[in-house]
């Protein structure tokens, strides 16, 4: 990575980043179980579900024979077992939530219907993984298990119904029209159920031989709200109701279905207790859907930065082939090499495409590594709790302490070695609970940063990666499916709660003590990287970082104009802003640490090290372009909430009375040489004949905001070099050797 001046010798990229690379920057060159379950998903992805769009199959919503065919090559590239354990069906030891998300990105790369089909099948299971009782989980776990060599059976697909049809669609989580009553409950047996819910929007629902579905009690003898298990064959109604009319994700199943059932209540997701004849599910349907939504957000979210990435090299293809086969271009001349590559514009359009597609990925990989981290963590909590018999609030309260041990680790690991309390160090550093603490403060940021920015930001910027191919872009045989892709990004936007839904989880987890405690050291390392690396634009994002924290803690003291507190849960002019400006920050320093663990380990690998150092000051460009973007809209954003709830002072008689005069200053300048030229820099000045300038008012003056003045100017300043950086990075986009076709569809 370049970190001194630039010369003509300056080496830059050769060809496209491939495996090797994304192994290393994605944290999983020591699994070849998962870098072989990413050729597996590929060959899918860019072989079968390739071929389905190329042959027309997104024009249909209807769950058509073709479109049934990728369900057995799914079980038989190992992507239906990848979610379970070994005692499962499954192969892959621990957390899965990395290989799924590894899953997701390769089938996005071509097309999201495919992927979404694929995670909604885990997403029917993930409640019944992640609070069933262990009968469920065996029971369902093996049903839904791909036959194993010698087994005649099929095996069952899910589908989770949560939102509910029009009018109450798009209302919230916690509004079920869904219910649930006793239909039966004989003396010294089970109680049966009566459930009845029409869902809206279900995938997998073309084939599903069960749901678990959100259901809200009708009855005084059931508690609150519950999930439960609804099979197909249950006595009553499964109707897997009409297909939605989808303008996007067509080669996932999705209708408006309808069911009324009857089921034994020990379908209720996690089991039940009975108190004085009332049965009080173990979980709500909140606390069920909040420890799957948390995990499966992350994939949704690198969905959408497979688009992007997905989108460089068609456009690299269509950008220096535009003007191939005219008369007057001719094979040698840069018009025929180059085409639209000799115009900057649609190099710089590029580098941004690209620059946000890494960054996208980086924030969404990292999620999914700390999730991995986080879950045998979780299950170590639970287990204490339990045996402490600590629930609910109680166990929330208990959690307060350990996050102030945290805290103290933190403070312990930044000082100096000789001032440290080491024994104090080590009995916090093991304690399972202080661990699961600052991982949890993270995730609980990370989760919905990476599904607001990617899906949000990421499909704006599919827009112009469907722009950069002119009229081809918006034609079925788009190569790459760029226009598709683009359509699609705009249902991931909503899928698993929309930006609204984010941005408010964001504006509570974000002024977590614990998780800003980690910030602030996240602001340090960004410092010493730019002292070791200054062509990333660490710089620069550390002073957006700090700028960004200053205005949070300024905001949640501050008040507008009116005396009216500004940081509060009705004030979303403001938290959301700030939200958004946060998830910048975040993806740009993983872009950026992702790139130095490149650089760290790329010379052990003799793939990599070869065309590294190219490599790396190619990536390093991108990041110090996507490190200045995220410092700019940080900047921006927070310009207007520190400065924008304040009322513009006017020409009242205060504000006249200082002014200068013209009149007055030309008297002093005699006495005073100089002051009238300095009085037109710094003050308000009016001319002969006028009472004060032509203007809204007096000059916008800072009592008590000169310390976010000099963090702003500061930042400012920061950004010095990020358009040199671009520049060299448009440049390599001109040179790097890309295949002579994409290798789908086929």
């Amino acid at each position: 990575m370049a970190t001194t001046a630039e010369t003509n010798q300056r080496e830059t990229l050769r060809t496209l980043p491939g495996d090797d690379v994304r192994q290393i920057m994605w944290r999983f060159a020591d699994r070849y179980d998962l870098q072989m379950l990413v050729q597996s998903a590929r060959g899918v992805a860019r072989g079968i579900v390739a071929r389905l769009v190329a042959e027309g199959e997104r024009n249909s919503h209807a769950w058509t024979a073709a479109k049934a065919q990728m369900l057995p090559v799914l079980d038989e590239a190992g992507i239906t077992a990848a979610a379970m354990n070994p005692d499962e069906g499954g192969y892959i030891e621990g957390p899965k939530n990395l290989p799924l998300a590894l899953i997701a990105f390769e089938l996005s790369w071509v097309d999201g219907g495919a992927a979404t089909g694929s995670l909604a099948g885990n997403l029917a299971l993930a409640p019944i993984h992640e609070r069933g009782t262990p009968e469920q989980k065996a029971r369902y776990m093996a049903l839904a298990a791909p036959a194993k060599p010698g087994e005649d059976r099929k095996p069952w697909r899910g589908a989770f119904a949560l939102t509910e049809p029009i009018p109450y669609v798009g209302v919230e989580t916690g509004l079920l029209s869904g219910k649930v009553r006793v239909a039966e409950w004989k003396i010294g047996q089970e109680p049966m159920l009566q459930v009845d819910k029409r869902g809206r929007f279900i995938t997998n629902m073309g084939f599903a031989n069960f749901v678990t579905a959100a259901v809200d009690t009708d009855d005084k003898r059931i508690k609150g709200t519950c999930m439960v298990i609804l099979e197909q064959g249950d006595p009553g109604v499964f109707d897997p109701g009409t297909p939605t009319k989808k303008l996007v994700h067509q080669l996932s199943s999705t209708t408006d279905p309808v069911f009324s059932l009857k089921v034994p209540a020990s379908r209720i997701i996690g089991g039940y207790t009975v108190k004085d004849g009332v049965i009080i599910p173990r979980y709500s349907h909140g606390e069920v859907i909040e420890a799957v939504f948390r995990r499966t957000r992350v994939t949704v979210g690198l969905m959408t930065a497979a688009k992007l990435l997905s989108a460089v090299e068609p456009v690299i293809r269509y950008q220096r082939g535009r003007f191939r086969g005219g008369e007057s271009t001719q094979p040698g001349t840069p018009r025929y090499d180059c085409g639209l590559q000799q115009k900057q514009d649609a190099q710089h359009r590029l580098v941004d495409i690209w620059a946000t597609g890494e960054a996208a990925a980086s924030l969404g990989f990292e999620a999914a590594r700390l999730f991995d981290d986080l879950d045998p963590l979780e299950k170590q909590k639970d287990e204490i709790f339990a045996a402490q018999n600590l629930t609910g609030r109680a166990q929330f309260k208990a959690m307060a302490k350990f996050e102030k041990d945290a805290i103290e680790l933190l403070v312990l690991r930044a000082k100096p070695d000789a001032e440290r309390d080491h024994r104090r160090l080590e009995t916090l550093a093991a304690d399972p609970l202080v661990q699961f603490a600052l991982r949890d403060s993270q995730a609980n940021v990370l989760c919905p940063a990476v599904k607001l920015w990617n899906t949000g930001h990421g499909a704006t910027t599919m827009r112009e990666a469907v722009s950069l191919m002119g009229g081809y872009g918006i034609t079925e045989d788009c190569p790459g499916f760029l226009g598709q892709k683009w359509m699609d990004a705009q249902l991931e936007a909503t899928y698993e709660g929309p930006e609204a839904v984010q941005r408010r989880q964001l504006s509570i987890t974000m002024t977590n003590e614990l998780f800003l405690a980690q910030f602030r050291q996240w602001i340090g390392q960004m410092r010493r990287i730019a002292s070791e690396k200054p062509g990333t634009g660490a710089c620069a994002l550390a002073s957006a970082m700090q700028l960004w924290l200053w205005t949070l803690l300024h905001l949640q003291e501050a008040t507008d104009a009116d005396g009216n507190k500004l940081y509060t849960s009705n004030r979303q002019g403001v938290s959301f802003p700030l939200a958004d400006a946060l998830c910048w920050l975040l993806a740009a320093r993983q872009f950026i640490l992702d790139v130095l663990e490149l650089e760290k380990k790329g010379p052990e690998n003799p793939a990599v090290a070869e065309g590294l150092a190219g490599l790396l000051n190619f990536f390093a460009d991108l990041c110090h372009v996507q490190a200045a973007r995220a410092a700019g809209e940080a900047g921006r954003v927070c310009a207007e909430l520190v400065f924008g709830y304040n009322r513009h002072p006017a020409w009242d008689a205060a504000g006249c009375a200082t002014c200068y005069v013209a009149d007055e200053l030309e008297s002093l300048e005699a006495v005073a040489p100089g002051i009238a030229s300095s009085a037109r820099i710094y003050s308000d000045v009016a001319e002969k004949g006028q009472s004060h300038p032509e203007k809204a008012g007096p000059c916008v003056r800072f009592p008590g905001l000169e310390d976010f003045a000099r963090l702003r100017t500061k930042l400012d300043g920061c950004l010095t070099g990020a358009r040199l950086a671009k520049d060299r990075a448009a440049e390599a986009l001109t040179k790097v050797m890309i295949p002579e076709a994409l290798d789908y569809p086929r």
